[in-house]
């Protein structure tokens, strides 16, 4: 299955990841711990309603999101 993040876009796209789908469970994003860019990637540490910590990585290149349990 495919790893899917909505976000809200503005100025440019992924300016703040709303939801992510992990395991076939849609979760909403209760906060954004973290953010960072690295090369070619925009990065989100997120907390989610239900209380789990989600990495976000949105690959800019490839146009893909990756999700991580850190």
């Amino acid at each position: 299955m495919t790893d899917i993040v909505e976000c809200h876009s503005g100025y440019e796209y992924a300016e703040k990841p709303l939801t992510l789908t992990w395991e076939g469970k849609r979760l909403e994003i209760a906060a954004i711990l973290a953010r960072w860019r690295i090369p070619g990637a925009k990065c989100f540490r997120v907390k989610t309603n239900d209380g789990q910590i989600f990495e976000l990585f949105y690959g800019e290149l490839y146009d893909e999101w990756r999700i991580n349990r850190p």
